[in-house]
């Protein structure tokens, strides 16, 4: 569906035309047969769903820490990594060096290693401990794992073994590597690139893209959808540039089997390439970024991979970027084949506000009105969730345009308006009225009123950034980029019932851009020449809990770390819980204050702000967390009403990283530590030689 025949720009919405046809209705997507969990995402929907059902509600308190694994070997460990499961290992990565690992599923035995050999360009990333995982796929009958490192080098490695594969790839010409099993990805994105061909010098697989013009890495593994190794990136953390040259972040393919380059596609469209208009001042040709650093989504049967992307460069100021800005803050659906796009949505128009797409798309079959939909559903910083079709692009529920703020900074053009969903509704904080404030009593509420009108606490949804000397001071923006939904909580669906969970918190900023020349963030460090008209200053108040309270209390409702579920047969909201307990200090101080005595209904819990890692089996949803003596926990949650039905301690706090699999009868969870990995099942899979450690 390549023809653009009929496509609306002007709406900022693009799917293809399509006929719909029936559709058999799948309960979830491949990866998980079995038992097993051969996606990041556990399936291809990057569901994060298990069939494995021995745990219940029954007997979850009854599990024991099998085994527990010390990364402290490989260097400071990752807490963003969520192991794979094949069937007779566990591999995941760890470190800044981002070491692939292979463990004995029943003992956490290491059974090898692979690490790349050193470069400047793993001395320079940016994201280093930002792994998050590896591919996986059988190739020739051959099991293989890939991986993208912070170098921006693509690896394959035999499954058994550890070891590059032999006649794969090319050879890099560097101390170190073999002579095949690798990829230089830098080399082909920069192929074509206008600031590379003008650039006056050879290419260095050691330096990778000259300082000078921009800079990438992966912050994410790839995905193989039906043979072919799809490759996303990271670039320069958007909140401290300063300088307006980059490179497009432009996705990457590869033959599975040969590992020989397939296509390129183009964040930042290209003359002639559809969205190229939305480029004004010729600033498709020397900025970038639209990087997709989140995992990305597959459905192999239409043979799609579908990809989130980030904001363009530079967060918080894009006057040199007039227009939308396409590809930026948008899913794109490829043709995983050839790189074609069938459709994409933009969910943020002229993305100025750190709004990129936090996490992977989670794919899902649904009912809606009596009609069997493929649905495809992205959690967003903005605290939005947008449900498309994922065949055609369009929306399962009207989104519409609406007005928002325009800039006061001298050279910015807004977007006018922005795309808002109909349904469901928000699942957290999203602008601040008076509708958020605490009202205990009429008394209460009128206090509280008066310390945010005193304070300039209110705010709407996309309220831009002002310049540092604005007489209304820095501008309140809720969430801030690090609101709603975010990658150190993953999302997670149970796709048999059509529902969705998603972890967030509520976070506000106060954001305020100054003369790029004088920031103490334009670093040599800085990728780029040019320095922008503006850009981030820092300071600023942020997170759910700072700022005016009232006699201690806090002035808004919570919780402000949340675990919301959403039916998206209908796109209601089942329910809404704390993620985690608030800490006792702070629920002692609610529950005696005077102000609250005898009153029913107070909140005592509003839950952490931090995320954990959550995963759905057909019993239960499980997520880790902490409690209110701030003890790391996993807890047992009842998926229809959102009640904890068990809790066991975990050696650690858990970030983002949690799979569950059966092995040998037995169904293991396995919890990412800052440290390593700790498995936990019942006492019937304890091995019977004892516990490794």
């Amino acid at each position: 569906m390549t023809n653009d025949k009929g496509w609306r720009l002007s709406s900022r919405l693009a799917f293809g035309l399509m006929a719909v046809a029936p559709l058999a209705v799948a309960a979830q997507g491949p990866g998980t047969e079995n038992g097993l969990w051969t996606y990041l995402g556990g399936d291809a929907w990057h569901t994060r769903y298990t069939p494995a059902d021995e745990i219940t509600a029954q007997n979850f308190e009854q599990l024991t820490m099998l085994w527990q694994f010390n990364a402290g070997s490989f260097g400071p460990s990752t807490p963003r990594a969520t192991p794979t499961y094949i069937g007779d290992k566990l591999i995941t990565v760890t470190g800044d060096r981002r070491h692939v690992i292979a463990l004995e599923p029943t003992t956490g035995e290491l059974l090898w290693s692979f690490t790349e050999p050193n470069t400047h360009r793993y001395e320079y990333s940016m994201r280093k401990g930002y792994g998050k995982g590896v591919a996986y796929a059988e190739v020739n009958g051959r099991g293989t794992v890939f991986i993208t490192t912070p170098g921006f080098f693509l690896h394959a490695l035999d499954a058994e073994t550890g070891q590059p594969l032999e006649n794969w790839g090319e050879p890099v010409p560097l101390p170190g590597f073999q002579s095949s099993g690798t990829v230089d990805l830098v080399a082909d994105l920069i192929e074509g690139w206008g600031p590379w061909e003008r650039w006056n010098g050879a290419y260095d697989p050691n330096q990778g893209i000259p300082q000078e013009i921009g800079y990438v890495t992966a912050s994410s593994p790839p995905i193989v959808v039906n043979g072919v190794v799809v490759v996303s990136n990271s670039a320069e953390q958007g909140y401290n540039q300063t300088r307006i040259e980059n490179v497009p972040g432009d996705i990457l393919a590869y033959d599975a089997e040969t590992g020989d380059f397939k296509w390129k596609f183009h964040v930042i469209p290209r003359p002639g390439e559809f969205g190229h208009e939305t480029w004004e001042n010729d600033a498709w040709d020397w900025t970038g970024d639209v990087s997709s650093w989140a995992p990305m989504s597959a459905d192999p049967e239409l043979g799609l991979v579908y990809i989130g992307t980030n904001g363009a460069t530079i967060d918080y100021y894009g006057g040199f970027r007039p227009g939308d800005n396409l590809f930026s803050t948008s899913i794109i659906a490829l043709d995983a084949q050839t790189g074609q796009r069938r459709w994409h949505y933009q969910m943020v128009h002229h993305d100025i506000w750190n709004y990129d797409t936090p996490s992977a798309p989670v794919l899902m079959d649904v009912t809606v009105s009596g009609r069997e939909v493929k649905g495809i559903f992205v959690a967003t910083k903005q605290a939005f969730v947008y449900a498309l079709d994922r065949e055609t692009g369009r929306p399962i529920w009207p989104i519409e345009e609406r007005p928002v703020p325009p800039s006061r900074v001298p050279g910015e053009k807004l977007s006018a308006t922005q795309p808002f969903p109909t349904r469901p509704a928000p699942f957290d904080l999203q602008g601040r009225n008076e509708s958020h404030l605490i009202d205990y009593t009429p008394e209460i509420r009128a206090r509280a009123l008066q310390i945010a009108q005193d304070n300039n606490l209110f705010a709407p949804v996309f309220n831009p950034p002002t310049t540092v000397n604005d007489p209304a001071g820095p501008a309140y923006a809720c969430p801030g980029g690090g609101g709603g939904a975010n990658i150190t909580g993953n999302q997670a669906a149970d796709p048999v019932a059509g529902i969705m969970f998603i972890q967030s918190q509520s976070n506000c900023g106060r954001y305020s851009v100054m003369p790029a020349s004088e920031s103490p963030l334009d670093t040599p460090e800085q990728t780029g020449v040019r320095a922008s008209d503006w850009s981030a200053a820092q300071g600023g108040e942020g997170g759910g809990r700072g700022g005016p309270t009232l006699d201690g209390l806090p002035l808004f409702k919570g919780p402000v770390g949340r675990i919301v579920a959403i039916d998206m047969n209908t796109g209601n909201h089942l329910w809404t819980m704390p993620s985690g307990d608030a800490p006792q200090a702070e629920q002692d101080l609610i529950r005696n204050h005077p102000l609250l005595r005898g009153l029913p209904n107070v909140e005592y819990n509003r839950g952490r702000g931090g995320h954990g890692g959550i995963v759905v089996s057909p019993n239960l949803l499980f997520a880790s967390g902490q409690t209110a003596d701030s003890e790391p926990k996993l807890f047992a949650i009842d998926k229809r009403t959102g009640r904890r039905v068990g809790e066991i301690p975990i050696p650690g706090i858990s970030r983002y990283g949690m799979s569950s699999w059966e092995h040998n009868g037995h169904q293991y969870i396995i919890v990412q530590l800052q440290d390593g990995l700790a498995a936990f099942g019942l006492p019937a899979a304890m091995p019977a030689a004892g516990v490794a450690h």
